[in-house]
């Protein structure tokens, strides 16, 4: 047996609500779990983002019926979104609209685009053609 899919990828964030911002208003991924000051989580397609305060989860659960071991990470992380090479043009478009920084854009040595920005945790934030990793 192996994993099949990644079900979920978790980034963190100090600032929940300049986050929650950047990816329900920018990206405009629906909410789909908030815990004011400790998480809130996105649907992308058929996985979830989480994205966690990264001081709330190094406190233990108060409740034994869900007994998630402490968790998190300082940081920048990664996140990669996939997206065609005409949604990547697209998703350039909207940043600059919005004045969001965009780190790179490039053509991968195989021909797949990416584009990078950051989110406002200084998470990087990637778009790349599918074929990147075929």
């Amino acid at each position: 047996m192996r994993p099949s899919a990644i079900l979920e990828t978790a980034l963190y964030a100090s600032d929940l609500a300049a986050a929650e911002a950047f990816y329900a208003g920018l990206l405009r991924l629906p909410v789909i779990v908030k815990v004011p000051g400790r998480h809130v989580f996105f649907r992308v397609g058929e996985g979830v983002l989480l994205l966690f305060n990264p001081d709330a989860t190094e406190v233990p659960p108060g409740n034994p019926a869900l007994p998630v071991p402490v968790h998190g990470a300082r940081g920048p992380g990664h996140v990669c979104f996939a997206a065609s090479r005409d949604e990547i043009e697209g998703w350039r478009q909207r940043f600059f609209a919005a004045d969001a920084e965009i780190d790179a854009e490039f053509d991968w040595p195989n021909g797949a685009r990416s584009l990078y920005v950051r989110d406002p945790a200084g998470n990087s934030v990637e778009f790349a053609e599918p074929r990147l990793w075929s």
